[in-house]
């Protein structure tokens, strides 16, 4: 994927519409205004659906993400590799349309799990959106029913976890977190489960320290867990571009509670970010698996899951 990632460094508001946080504890708790009292029986069950998608004690697994499809004659060599890849619903970053259209099958009987995604909205079509009468959470909510239904039209079961790609980096602005917020609750209440894949590099937060979109996404949604799949290329923690034997989990790697996936190594590298990495990207900067050639369907971002199937889709 190609990252955007800028920093948005405001404070969040403490409350979007369509949603209220309220303090347990001394910690701000997300839910939906209709639904906060169910908030623990959520909890529960997300952690129970987590448990039967395949997610194995201590254990991690090896995946890849890409924009593009790699072609049905690379996935017998990059299943070598990798239990699973990402699969996206809509256009990708850049992107004006999405080949992974009708793959679900191919990709399945290949041995594939899959980690879901939808392409979020940037803050700018948020701001402009607001500016034709439409709030952030509307338009989150409807593009939580457009994600729902490619999902179901591409054949994944009912209750697949599908990531929200939020590019951009830092502490989320009022509108964004409405936004994230909204398509979240909104899958939810389709009966999906609903994730976000996000930045977990650290950036100044404003006022003498450092915030990542990972964190502040846990911290605004408290005890209303959210399933995420963490950007962080920059070595340590990342081990570079190297398809590790005994893969780390996401959420002991990166200290966050509740990531699911890792994505630690990004074709092409980012040199602002992997100057201390070890030298084991390949001469085009690009990962490439054993046994895969060197070209532009070939390379690869590397990611690390507790399940071979993250999003439950097979």
């Amino acid at each position: 994927m190609r990252e955007h990632f800028s920093c948005r460094c405001k404070r969040a508001s403490k409350s979007s519409g369509g949603f209220s946080l309220g303090k347990d504890q001394g910690k701000w708790i997300f839910a939906p205004q209709s639904s906060r009292k169910n908030a623990g029986a959520s909890v529960l069950l997300i952690a129970a659906i987590l448990m039967v998608s395949g997610a194995a004690w201590g254990q991690a697994f090896n995946g890849m993400d890409r924009n593009d499809y790699p072609g049905d004659g690379l996935l017998g060599a990059l299943h070598k590799s990798f239990s699973y890849t990402s699969y996206w619903l809509n256009a990708p970053p850049d992107e004006k349309a999405t080949t992974w259209t009708g793959k679900r099958a191919v990709l399945k009987r290949s041995g594939f799990g899959f980690m879901v995604l939808w392409n979020g909205r940037l803050d700018r079509e948020l701001k402009s959106a607001a500016l034709k009468g439409m709030d952030a959470a509307s338009l989150g909510r409807n593009d939580a029913a457009a994600a729902v239904a490619a999902a179901e039209r591409e054949g994944f079961p009912k209750g697949t976890l599908i990531f929200l790609d939020q590019e951009e980096g830092g502490r989320l602005l009022p509108e964004q977190l409405s936004y994230v917020l909204g398509w979240v609750d909104a899958v939810r209440r389709a009966g999906w489960r609903g994730g976000v894949y996000c930045s977990g590099l650290p950036v100044d937060d404003g006022s003498g320290g450092t915030i990542t979109t990972a964190q502040d996404i846990e911290r605004q949604a408290g005890s209303w867990k959210i399933p995420l799949w963490v950007a962080r290329d920059e070595c340590p923690p990342s081990p570079g571009c190297v398809i590790e034997g005994k893969p780390r989990l996401p959420s002991s790697a990166l200290g966050l509670p509740d990531a699911v996936v890792w994505q630690y190594a990004l074709s092409p590298r980012r040199p602002e970010f992997t100057g201390g990495c070890p030298k084991n990207y390949a001469a085009d900067n690009h990962c490439y698996a054993p046994g895969v050639y060197h070209g532009p369907y070939g390379f690869v971002d590397l990611d690390t899951a507790a399940s071979a199937d993250p999003s439950g889709g097979r």
